[in-house]
C-alpha cells in the first residue's frame, strides 16, 4: 500500500482524497486546521502548506503530492508564491510527483473564448500572471509536476457564479442579476471530474511535465444550467437580468472581493470554452453528465436549508 498526500479539504482535495482512499491507497490529508473527509484509510494532519519543512515531513514516503489548497481569493499574490515555493521543495525532497489543481487563468481572454492546452499563456492580469509562474517554477524545480486545469466548478461543495448568484435567487423565488451574459457559451467542470483526471495523470508518466485540461461537459449558458437544475430541483424557471459590466468595476474600487472578482469577469461576459479533447483522447476519460454536478448541488443546498432551519 503506497501512501498519497493531498494538501486542501476543499471540493476538489476531499474528492481526491475519497476516490484514492476507496481504491485501497493510504491517504494524508494536510490543512491549517487538520480537516478533512472521514474515512479509515485517510489520516488528516494539521500543517501549514507554506512551511516548507514541516510539509517535507508530512510528506516523506509520498508517492504523489497533490496542490489542492486554494488560498482566499483577495490574497493570491501574498499567499500563492509560499505556498507552491514550499510544495515544490517537499516534492523535490521527497520524490514524489506534485500534482497541481489548475485553472484556466493563465491563458487570459481568448478569441471565442475557445482554449486548449496549446494555447498561450497570455494572462496579463493579476490572478493569470500568479497561476503562469506558479506552473512555471513546478516546471523549473526539476520535479516530476503535471497540472490538470477545469473550468467553473459544478458539484459538492462547489463554489461559484452559480452557488453565489443563481441558488439564492432560486431559493428566494427573486430575479437574479448576474455578473455575465446569461446567454454566452461557457464550459462548468464536475468537481469529480477534476479528482479523477488529476489522479490519472499523477499515475500516467505520460502525463508529467505538462498541463491537460478536465473532460467536461459542452459549453450551457447560465441560463440554461439555471433551466435545468429548476427543473431537477421543480422550481419555476429564473428570471435573470445581465449586470453591465461597468459596474462591477465600479464596484471594485470599494470592496476587494468584487475588484478580485471584477478582473476576471470576462470568463462570463463572453464565450468561455474549454477543449478537452486531448486529455480524453489520451487517457480515455470523459464527463460526467452536468445534471450530476447540478444533483449534488441541489443535496448540498437541500443540506444548508435544512441546518438553517
Amino acid at each position: 500500500m503506497t501512501m498519497q498526500a493531498v494538501i486542501g479539504s476543499g471540493p476538489v482535495g476531499a474528492s481526491i482524497a475519497r476516490l484514492l482512499a476507496e481504491s485501497g491507497e493510504s491517504v494524508r490529508m494536510i490543512t491549517r486546521s487538520g480537516a478533512g473527509p472521514e474515512h479509515p484509510l485517510i489520516e488528516r494532519v494539521a500543517g501549514d502548506a507554506a512551511d516548507a519543512r514541516r510539509l517535507t515531513d508530512l510528506t516523506a514516503g509520498a508517492d504523489v503530492l497533490y496542490n489542492c489548497a486554494n488560498p482566499k481569493y483577495t490574497e493570491w499574490e501574498q499567499k500563492w508564491f509560499p505556498m507552491n515555493d514550499a510544495m515544490i521543495a517537499a516534492a523535490k525532497a521527497t520524490g514524489a510527483v506534485y500534482a497541481i489543481t489548475g485553472n484556466l487563468y493563465g491563458y487570459g481572454p481568448q478569441p471565442g473564448g475557445h482554449m486548449r492546452e496549446d494555447t498561450p499563456l497570455a494572462a496579463v492580469g493579476r490572478k493569470g500572471k500568479v497561476r503562469i509562474k506558479m506552473w512555471q517554477d513546478a516546471l523549473a524545480a526539476g520535479v516530476r509536476t503535471v497540472e490538470a486545469r477545469g473550468a467553473d466548478y459544478l458539484g459538492t461543495g462547489a463554489i461559484g457564479i452559480f452557488s453565489a448568484v443563481l441558488l439564492p435567487a432560486i431559493a428566494k423565488g427573486r430575479t437574479a442579476w448576474v455578473p455575465g451574459d446569461v446567454d454566452a457559451p461557457h464550459t462548468f467542470t464536475y468537481t469529480g471530474d477534476m479528482a479523477r483526471t488529476l489522479v490519472t495523470l499523477a499515475g500516467d508518466e505520460r502525463a508529467w511535465g505538462r498541463a491537460w485540461h478536465v473532460p467536461s461537459p459542452e459549453p450551457i449558458s447560465i441560463r440554461q444550467l439555471a433551466d435545468r437544475y429548476c427543473d431537477l430541483v421543480g422550481a419555476p424557471h429564473l428570471t435573470m437580468h445581465k449586470l453591465p459590466r461597468w459596474m462591477n468595476h465600479t464596484a471594485g474600487r470599494f470592496n476587494a472581493m468584487l475588484r478580485e472578482m471584477a478582473e476576471m469577469d470576462y470568463q462570463f461576459y463572453f464565450p468561455f470554452r474549454l477543449d478537452s479533447t486531448l486529455t480524453a483522447q489520451t487517457f480515455g476519460l470523459t464527463p460526467t453528465p452536468i445534471e450530476v454536478g447540478l444533483r449534488e448541488t441541489a443535496e448540498d443546498a437541500e443540506r444548508i436549508a435544512t441546518r438553517t432551519m
